[in-house]
Order: C-alpha cells, then structure tokens, then sequence
C-alpha cells in the first residue's frame, strides 16, 4: 500500500461533507441501486453505534468501511468498498483490518457480515482475515442473489 492513511470520519470536521459526498459517488458506482446506502448515508453516519472508516490517497478517498455495533457483544461490517482502479493492492484488507480493530476495543465478541457468494475477492479477503460461513440466504439481495452469512468470533 502507497500513502494512503486510513481516517476515522468525524461527522464534526471541516471536510466531512466533502468525503461523504466522494464516498456517495463511490457507494453509488459499485453496489446495485436497491443495495446502495447512498440514499440513508447522513442517517446512517448520524447513529451514535455506526463508525466510518475511509482511505484517504492523496486527498482522494479511493476506499471506505462501515460498521455498526447494535449491541454491546455484536457488531456488523456493513458496507466494504474500493474505487475499482485502486483494487488488489491492500487497500480493502487494511479497512477491514482497522474496522475488526475498532470493533476490538470495543471489546465486540463477534463481527458480522453479509457477501455475495459470487464476489469471490471479497469472500476470499474475509476468510483471509478469519471470517467463517455460517450459512448461505437466498434470495437476501433480491430474488437471484444470495449472500453467505459470516463472522469473525474474538
């Protein structure tokens, strides 16, 4: 990985709305309309238990994950993403990794997430990092793709 710093989002900072703005861009390109949280990103960052990571490359946001922590025992990866051009040089690997960290000293027993089992970089990256199928959900995208449930037990 070059140059590139991982930030935590403060939804108090000066440049906030500039990279909500670029990760909307970004949210909007990769996942299918009916996926994308693009619509909800404000909400989504406004909840007190939801944490914003993103990789910042030169003033450029190529990358970002989102997390929530709805208990004090679970959490749950909910977007991962890397702008295209900028993908399988780390850059995915090191959010997660900062996100399971975060989740960490929270002292979060199991992370949880959901991956289109055709996305095979993706799910190849989570088992990297220690995640486990749990089960595979028809239909949880829409009617012809399905997700695998996973989790990472501390």
């Amino acid at each position: 990985m070059s140059n590139g710093v991982i930030v935590e989002l403060q939804t108090n900072s000066p440049n906030c709305a500039k990279v909500v703005e670029d990760i909307v861009k970004l949210e909007k390109k990769i996942f299918p309309k009916h996926e994308s949280l693009a619509r909800f990103f404000d909400e989504e960052l406004k909840k007190k238990n939801s944490g914003l990571l993103f990789l910042d490359l030169d003033g450029e946001v190529v990358g970002y994950v989102m997390y929530s922590w709805p208990s004090s025992l679970y959490a749950t990866i909910a977007k991962l993403a890397v702008k295209e051009n900028y993908r399988r040089q780390g850059h995915g690997e090191a959010l997660l990794k900062a996100a399971i960290e975060k989740c960490r000293t929270r002292n979060i027993q199991r992370i949880g997430l959901h991956v289109d089992p055709l996305r095979t970089a993706a799910v190849t990256l989570y088992k990297k990092l220690g995640f486990q199928v749990d089960s595979l959900i028809e239909g949880y995208y829409s009617a012809d793709r399905d997700a695998y449930r996973m989790y990472l037990d501390f």
